[in-house]
This record gives C-alpha cells, sequence and structure tokens, in this order.
C-alpha cells in the first residue's frame, strides 16, 4: 500500500460528522438545565418575573428535539453544516433566554460558550468560526440590549457598566480561548486515531505477505488428493484402452499432466518448508540486506557495516520490522547525497542499527516533534519527501516489536546528516535468545 493511499483515510474519515443523537441528549439537558433554574428562580427564591416567555422559548427546544427524534433515526449522522445550523439554534434560544433574564448580569451567559466547543471538538474550522462569530455577537448584543435581571419585588438590581464590560471581555476571551483549545486537542486525537488505522493497514499486508507461504502448503495439501485419484483413473484408463487409439493419447495427456502438477505441489510444500526454516527466520545481516535490497536503485550508495563478532544471531522475519525498517532506510536514501550506511551490532543484551545519511540532516525544529503523524518536511532543502505519516507508521511497529528509536544528526564532518538509531533486547526478536 503506498503512503499516498494511506493519507486519503484522514481525508475519507467521518471524523467530522456528528450523531443526531448526541445533539438531541445535549439539548434535553439544556432543557432540564433551563426549566430548572427558571423554576427556582420563580418558586424557591420568589422573584419578579413573568416566566411565560421562558416556557415558551424552552418549548420550541424540546418541540425541536421532538420533531428530530421521531423524523430521523438516532443513529443518523449529520453533515457538518446541518449539526452547526443545530448548534447556532441553541446559541441563539440560549441568547434568547438571556435577553429575557438580564443579559450579561445573568451568570448563565458562560453556557455561550457550550455550542462553540462543541463545534472546536467535533466539526470542520470554518463552521467553528462561524459559530463562534455568532456566540460573540449574541454576547455584545445581550451587553447593550435586555430585560432587567429578576430579583426582589419593587427592588431593581443595576450592576455597573464595569462588571457588564467585565463580563463581556471574559465571556469574548474564555470563548476563543477553550474554543482553539478544543480544537487542537481534537485534531490531534483525530491526526493519531487515523495514523494508527494507517499503521494497522500497513502492518495487515505485511502479515499477509508473510503467510502465503503458508497458503501454498495449504494449498498443496488439499490439491494432492483429487491430483492423486485423477492420476490413478487415467493410468488405469490407459491399461483398458488400445494402445495408439485418440483416446489412449488422451488418457496418457492426462496421467502425464497429473504428474506435473503433483511435481509442481511437491515444489510450493518444500518452499513452505524452506521458508519455515530460512525465512521464518534468519541472520540479522541477511535480514538487513533484504531491507536494503530494494533501494539500492536510486543512485545512492546503500552500505551495511557489519562487525566481526560471531555469531550473527538469528531473528524472527517480523513484518513489522521489515517495514519499519524499510522506511527509514527509504526516507535516507530520499535526503542522502551520495550514500547510506547501516551501521549494526550486537552484544549478550541488544541487538542494534544506525541508518546515517550524507544530507543535510533534521532541522532542530523537527528533532522536537519527530515521529509525531505528519510532520511534512526535514529540513529547509528543497528535496522533494516527508517525515509525516509514514515515519509514524514505522516508529509505531518498530516499537511494537520491542525497539527504542533515537533520532540525531551526525556531528563527523566526514559524513554528516541524520542517524536513526533502532535498539531491541535480544530477547524480543531473536529466535534463540542466549541465555
Amino acid at each position: 500500500m503506498a503512503l499516498a493511499e494511506l493519507t486519503e483515510i484522514n481525508q475519507r474519515g467521518p471524523s467530522h460528522n456528528l450523531r443526531l443523537k448526541t445533539l438531541i441528549n445535549v439539548r434535553w439537558l439544556a432543557v432540564i438545565g433551563q426549566s430548572s433554574a427558571v423554576v427556582a428562580v420563580w418558586l424557591l427564591l420568589g422573584f419578579n418575573f413573568e416566566p411565560v416567555f421562558c416556557f415558551v422559548l424552552i418549548s420550541v427546544s424540546i418541540f425541536v428535539n421532538l420533531f428530530l427524534k421521531f423524523r430521523y433515526p438516532a443513529n443518523k449522522r449529520l453533515s457538518s453544516g446541518a449539526s452547526a445550523a443545530l448548534l447556532a439554534y441553541d446559541i441563539i434560544q440560549l441568547a434568547a433566554l438571556l435577553f429575557l433574564t438580564g443579559g450579561l448580569q445573568n451568570p448563565f451567559s458562560f453556557l455561550l460558550l457550550v455550542p462553540v466547543v462543541i463545534s472546536a471538538t467535533a466539526l470542520l474550522i470554518k463552521y467553528t468560526l462561524f459559530l463562534g462569530m455568532l456566540g460573540i455577537a449574541c454576547t455584545t448584543l445581550l451587553a447593550f440590549y435586555h430585560l432587567p435581571l429578576p430579583w426582589l419585588e419593587g427592588v431593581t438590581l443595576k450592576l455597573p457598566n464595569i462588571y457588564i464590560g467585565g463580563m463581556w471581555f471574559a465571556i469574548i476571551s474564555s470563548l476563543t480561548f477553550t474554543a482553539v483549545y478544543a480544537f487542537r486537542i481534537a485534531d490531534e486525537a483525530r491526526k493519531l486515531s487515523d495514523a494508527l488505522t494507517a499503521t494497522e493497514l500497513v502492518l495487515q499486508r505485511e502479515q499477509h505477505l508473510s503467510n502465503l507461504d503458508g497458503l501454498a502448503a495449504a494449498a498443496a495439501h488439499e490439491l494432492g488428493t483429487p491430483l492423486a485419484t485423477i492420476a490413478l483413473v487415467s493410468k488405469e484408463m490407459t491399461r483398458e484402452l488400445e494402445e495408439g487409439s485418440a483416446l489412449f493419447e488422451d488418457a496418457k495427456l492426462l496421467r502425464s499432466q497429473a504428474e506435473r502438477c503433483r511435481e509442481i505441489l511437491q515444489k510450493l510444500t518444500s518452499l513452505s518448508t524452506e521458508g519455515d526454516r530460512h525465512i521464518g527466520t534468519m541472520p540479522f545481516t541477511a535480514f538487513l540486506e533484504e531491507i536494503a535490497e530494494p533501494h539500492r536503485n536510486f543512485g545512492v550508495i546503500v552500505e551495511i557495516v557489519k562487525p566481526e563478532v560471531n555469531p550473527v544471531p538469528d531473528c524472527l522475519r517480523n513484518p513489522g520490522i521489515l517495514y519499519g525498517l524499510g522506511n527509514i532506510v527509504e526516507n535516507g536514501v530520499d535526503y542522502a547525497d551520495k550514500k547510506i550506511v547501516l551501521n549494526t551490532g550486537w552484544d549478550e543484551e541488544t541487538i542494534w542499527v544506525e541508518v546515517i545519511d550524507d544530507g543535510q540532516g533534521f532541522d532542530d525544529e523537527v528533532l522536537t516533534k519527530i515521529g509525531e503523524p505528519f510532520v511534512t518536511k526535514r529540513s529547509r532543502s528543497t528535496q522533494s519527501g516527508g517525515l509525516g505519516l509514514g515515519l509514524f507508521i514505522a516508529k509505531t511497529l518498530l516499537e511494537r516489536s520491542g525497539a527504542t528509536l533515537k533520532f540525531n544528526n551526525n556531528l563527523e564532518e566526514q559524513f554528516g546528516g541524520a542517524v536513526v538509531t533502532v535498539t531491541w533486547p535480544r530477547s524480543e526478536i531473536e529466535a534463540n535468545p542466549p541465555n
């Protein structure tokens, strides 16, 4: 699967589609809270105001919820525009209630933030900006136009203008900061989820390729019996038919082709057995050769430096390691000037490999963010290539295999560039780790 195909996951996914049931449930909570506040102010506190218009506005929300509940299935996912329209209604309905109950003097005016925050966590940024501007406009109008705050009969409570200005500033600043913060957090979570999905797809593909030898063995086993029957029947036919006749020649041809099929199946079986023995586990240096070979035809020298330490550890052929190291080598080839080096070694406890290129190395800014999904550039050079989703997938797969990764720049003047060091405990990847 190409990296360009994997990046489309983020664009195709329903990351910005809210369920209708979610918005209905949030509105029910708003209806309960608004009704409780009106009843408490009117009956329990005994403040002087007419609650009729407040209950009319609350009844409109109840009607909207019931209409949506019975008109559409609960699991319906709304488009971003439809979700934004319902959240805009919530802002306007709450602003109307606040107009009847004191405007920004009402402490519940901070609830104007809620629809904007919901949009920031789930909808596209353009709809969040629209709802934010609507919330700011409603807040500004409520600072100047509103009915008196419900208070004791015969007493009018008028708060100073500086307090109203402070409330306006507090709501606007809280709305802006909270919306931006919620959007950044939700966007990071979406990117991480999409990148992990791409990681699973890559690992699934690599495992599928690794299991082809097992499928070949299964096919050979299943086809062995019918081919043996065909061979036996054709042999009996050649005995019964007159030699030289057309049917005799057909039966002879059928028998020869059955024998040929049996030979092919025997080769498949032997390949599978050999694969279990030589491909399922292989020397670590041979594993690196397999990774490096596809990248040696792009005008860049790929050199593997092997230590003189014997014996070479036999490692399990892990598809995750195969893809992860392959991606790091590919990035090295993309950014190298002339050469990259795979410097490998091992001791009694660990196995490691360094991928070093002679390019310009990592920017300091990139080094602090490396391995995050969708980091797009490695250096300030004009070279093509990127270190976003692909390197995130590689890092995730290698860490799942037990590896520890370090990203640095090579400070040697003769061979500067990026250095990626991958280290495993021998017990994690070796087929027969030393006791």
